[in-house]
């Protein structure tokens, strides 16, 4: 069975930047799983996953610009310390939740006050041209309440 569009694809993947260095990986874990046709992974690494079976290996580049974007500078701001989600102690580098109208979003900490936090809201791999290798576990039909969710549910997709 094809990777096409509404079916699911289930993969592990390890993600590098472009000098070869590890960033995150799938693999020791649960497997990712995606439908196919939603818009739930990065358009690029879909286009490549479209027409593979299980059991396929291979390996997607993506320029910055076709992955998450170029940093832009303008992604910076200063937010109230009550706004954000984070553990431990507030220090630069450390990567929070904004609460906002539309849901909680990731920043990076530029610089933490008492008070507030100048934050790049740029997503963390932004600006990085990026290499997946992937490994194709499985491929099936999604259900029809797969299909009216727009997601994959269960084992490596969305839990309801």
């Amino acid at each position: 069975m094809n990777i096409e569009r509404n079916k699911v694809a289930i993969f592990h993947y390890t993600l590098r930047n472009s000098e070869g260095d590890e960033l995150e990986t799938s693999r020791g874990g649960t497997p990712n799983a995606y439908l196919h046709g939603a818009n739930n992974i990065l358009p690029g690494l879909e286009k490549s996953m479209a027409g593979r079976t299980s059991g396929d290996v291979f390996s997607v580049s993506l320029d910055a610009a076709d992955a998450y974007g170029e940093r832009d500078p303008k992604r910076q701001q200063r937010i109230p310390v009550k706004h954000l989600m984070f553990k431990g102690k507030l220090r630069p580098g450390a990567l929070v939740q904004v609460n906002t109208e539309n849901g909680q979003r990731p920043a990076t900490v530029i610089k933490a006050g008492k008070f507030s936090a100048d934050l790049d809201t740029n997503h963390p791999l932004a600006g990085q041209d990026l290499v997946f290798d992937i490994e194709i576990m499985e491929v099936r039909d999604a259900s029809d309440e797969e299909i009216a969710h727009r997601h994959v549910h269960g084992l490596g997709g969305h839990q309801h």
